[in-house]
Parts: structure tokens; sequence; C-alpha cells
């Protein structure tokens, strides 16, 4: 853990204003920047002969389609991916997030991480959101960094085992479900839990976002109930980030590999955003921020 994460500087007024928003009036879209060699989208950078070009590019191209939020991640959560150092994800994450805060410097930028160092490294490099998918489980120091670098954070629902993972040759992985014993009310149980521990290390609450973790230890029907009963995570209390875009999941409804999952994607942002989502994590930019916008447009139609 760097020396940065018991750094108790409050975040710059300017990263405070870029990265705060007034829940409830529309969806928000995130694009996904993989800085990685192995997205199972199979859209990491980390491939690029030049990739802080590369993702300055994406980048443009994002914020260009009507991406409202960047979400930086320079270790893939892929099933069976290998696991990611933190002086390697930082070394990954640090000049891509540098680059785009110096080019576009209005940006909403997330680090999607669940490492302590690593997100305060890319806070101190312009970021302005923390995404921790195991939802302040994986490093206890990453409740004091968000608590004393006041910034918003992601908190995802997360019961996979990392080595528990179905791999298939076309379709990509999936991480096997554990038992629940009643699925719905075990995993909003699970969520508040999650949200009295934040609230407990004095995370503030409107810093808090929640994610119900589509994708992470649940079945083909339960990922697809989770999304259906999104407004029942919203009752929560808390804006709701859903991240179900090309998932395999998707692959195995519709018998399609990930660059083919764009229409089942469409899909979930659709019936996510009827559901009560306020951000929509996607790879196809573009075409999710019209159907979020379409969507939203229908349901809150007067006469």
């Amino acid at each position: 853990m760097t020396d940065s994460v018991l750094d108790t500087r409050p975040a710059p007024s300017d990263g405070a204003a870029r990265g705060r928003f007034i829940w409830g009036r529309r969806p928000h879209i995130m694009g996904i920047v993989n800085v990685t060699p192995d997205s199972f989208s199979g859209d990491g950078l980390l491939r690029e002969r030049d990739m802080r070009a590369a993702a300055l590019d994406q980048a443009e191209r994002f914020l260009a389609d009507g991406a409202d939020i960047l979400d930086i991640g320079g270790e893939s959560t892929r099933p069976g991916a290998e696991p990611v150092q933190e002086a390697e994800e930082i070394a990954r994450v640090v000049p891509v997030i540098e680059a785009i805060r110096a080019r576009f410097p209005q940006a909403v930028i997330s680090i999607d991480s669940f490492k302590a160092g690593t997100a305060a490294a890319a806070l101190d490099a312009g970021a302005d959101w923390i995404n921790d998918v195991w939802g302040l489980a994986a490093d206890p120091g990453m409740a004091p960094l968000a608590v004393a670098r006041g910034c918003p954070i992601v908190l995802m629902h997360n019961r996979s085992k990392p080595g528990h993972a179905e791999i298939d040759a076309r379709l990509g992985g999936s991480y096997r479900a554990p038992d629940y014993g009643d699925f719905l009310p075990e995993v909003l149980a699970e969520m508040r839990t999650m949200l009295d521990r934040a609230l407990g290390a004095g995370i503030a609450s409107e810093n808090i976002i929640l994610d119900p973790g589509v994708g992470f230890g649940k079945t083909v029907a339960q990922n697809m109930m989770l999304i259906d009963k999104l407004d029942r995570v919203r009752a929560l209390g808390h804006p709701v980030l859903l991240g179900a875009s090309r998932k395999s999941f998707i692959g195995r409804v519709l018998d399609v590999e990930p660059e083919e999952r764009v229409d089942g994607t469409a899909a979930t942002t659709a019936v996510g955003v009827m559901r009560g989502a306020d951000i929509l994590r996607v790879h196809d930019v573009r075409q999710m921020a019209h159907v979020a916008r379409m969507t939203h447009a229908i349901v809150t139609a007067e006469g």
C-alpha cells in the first residue's frame, strides 16, 4: 500500500464538481477503458503499441458518444484471469489517467480497482471516483482512503471465487454461483451489510453508489432476475450502477461470443433503465447511450 493511501488532503474542488451528479433525472453512461492485455471483451488496450494514445482516442470517442464517466481498469476481473500486482496495476493506469485528465480536464474518471494503493495513485493522478468490485472487503485500506479523499465510491456485491470458474472456449468464462437459500433476499441483505460497513467506516452516504454485481457469483437465471429486480436494490436508498455489458450470461442466452453481444447488452440497458439504474457501465457507449436515452424518454413521457 503506498504512502498516499494515508493522505488526508481533501479532493480538489474541481474534481468534486466533476464527480457528482443529481441522481434520478436521467441514466448516466460509464464507458469501460480496459488497460489490460486480457479483457474478456477483447478490447484491452495494453496490446496497443502506444497504450496512452489508444486510451486517449478511446476516451475522446466515448465522451463524444455520450459517456458521462470513464472507468479505467488495469486488472481484468474476467473468470480465469491472472492476478496483477499493485505496482504493475499502477504502472498501467496512472499514465492513462494523467493523459486523459490533461486532455479532457472536465471528464469524470473512475478507477476500477479493489486495491487501496492503486486507487490512491489513481486519485493522485486525477481520478474522481473509486469503483471497488469487492465492496471494501478485499483491502482494509480502501474505506479509510475513501473517507480521507471524500470521493464517490462504487461498492459491488461479490460472492465469486477466483478459482471457481467455468471456462467455455467460445463463450468465455463465468464464475460458479455459490449456494443461495433464497437468492434475492440474501443478495439484498448482504448489500445492506456492505452499506452499513461503509457508513460505519465513515464514508459519507452521498458518496456511496451500489452495484449488485451482475456476473459475479450468480447463475444465468440469477443474473437476469437481478436486472429485473433492480428496483429492489434502488430501494436501499443509493444510486445504482448496472454492469451487464457483454457478459457471459448474455452469451449463454443468445449463444453468441462477446463481440456479438451488443443487442443483448441493449436489452439489459433498457430493462435496467426501466428498473431505476442510475449508471450503465458499458463497452459500446454510443449504442447504449441511445438505448438509455430512448428508454428513459419512454418511461418518463407524459400524455
